[in-house]
């Protein structure tokens, strides 16, 4: 069970239609490292185990087949050589520096999903700019922060290493992504290796039964259906098992979706009801407009030095862009 200490509160996540955005507040602070891109975060994330997203890295590498229908490639995809979008360069994978010090800027609280549309552990992204990112989540401390990787055993040797300050951070949860047997099973115990305070697994897309769950040390579960063209069908019966298996060894639990095709249609009841259950959130004063602009005046190097240019080339098949998604979004709500 996750430890309280008396200064937490619960996020509640309420039933949301999958095409549910409300306008947030614009980024109130303006400084040299601000540019365009930091008005998207006037969107709130349709995701709905968060609030929002935040980008420091752009695209990704397919590696099991949790990723075979990948939303965040076939949204980037469409729009690769459209110049001056930020996905220009469609799916590969590239540092966002620009993005680094976002978090800094917003004067509310909120539940940060890192990096909806890329991994952070990624064998690509250097260890440095992994903690650069980690640098900004420890300094912007009022935010909660959710990492999800599928590269859980570099998650696991960096957490016990030179991240051992994020990984000790109670407004930091770490987890991973968990589809099948062969490659989602062996994660979970890469993540349970690591010195994490808040750990979590992301069971989407589940893809078979998983069987017998060990959850020791597991905080958080989230369960989903895959989505979209192609969609693999999930079974109740496998819903329902790691269901009970969480209700058994204390493990939040939080249903996401059915999916299939139509997401929209299938929607997120489960017996009767929705799940959403997840770890307590601390709640943190957010400091100052004065505190957070000096704050960003210190930690301006982070976001300096680093290359744009991607670092792999993704062979895709190029997608037309569709009218409906305007050339800002990425679907999750934020770039």
């Amino acid at each position: 069970m996750l430890p309280g200490d008396g200064h937490e509160r619960r996020l509640s996540t309420p039933h949301r239609p999958a095409d549910y955005t409300t306008r947030r507040e614009v980024p109130e602070l303006t400084t040299p490292c601000q540019n365009e891109g930091d008005a998207i975060m006037s969107l709130q994330s349709k995701i709905e185990w968060t609030e929002t997203t935040w980008n420091p890295v752009r695209g990704c590498v397919k590696v099991s087949p949790g990723c075979k229908h990948c939303y965040a490639e076939t949204f980037a995809e469409r729009f690769r050589g459209v110049l001056g979008h930020p996905y220009a360069d469609g799916f590969d994978p590239r540092l966002v520096p620009d993005k680094l010090l976002e978090p800094l800027r917003w004067s509310a609280a909120r539940t940060v999903f890192v990096n909806s549309m890329s991994d952070l552990f990624q064998e690509q992204v250097p260890d440095r700019y992994i903690e650069a990112v980690t640098t900004v989540m420890l300094g912007a401390n009022w935010h909660t922060y959710q990492i999800l990787t599928k590269r859980a055993e570099r998650l696991t040797t960096l957490l016990t290493t030179t991240l051992r300050a994020a990984a000790a951070a109670r407004h930091i949860w770490w987890g991973v992504s968990v589809e099948d047997k062969k490659h989602g099973m062996p994660r979970i115990d890469h993540l349970r290796q690591a010195p994490a305070s808040v750990r979590f697994l992301s069971i989407e897309p589940l893809l078979e039964d998983l069987g017998a769950l060990n959850l020791t040390g597991i905080h958080w579960v989230i369960v989903g259906g895959e989505s979209g063209p192609g969609a693999r069908p999930m079974q109740a019966s496998w819903v329902n098992a790691i269901k009970a298996q969480c209700d058994a060894q204390g493990t939040r639990f939080f249903f996401k979706q059915w999916g299939g095709v139509r997401k929209t249609t299938t929607g997120r009841v489960l017996d009767g009801r929705t799940y959403d259950e997840m770890p307590p959130r601390r709640s943190i004063p957010v400091p100052t407009r004065g505190v957070r602009e000096q704050m960003l005046h210190d930690l301006a190097a982070v976001a300096q030095g680093w290359s744009v240019t991607p670092l792999l080339q993704v062979r895709a098949q190029i997608m037309p862009v569709p009218s409906c998604f305007g050339t800002m979004t990425d679907g999750t709500g934020l770039l």
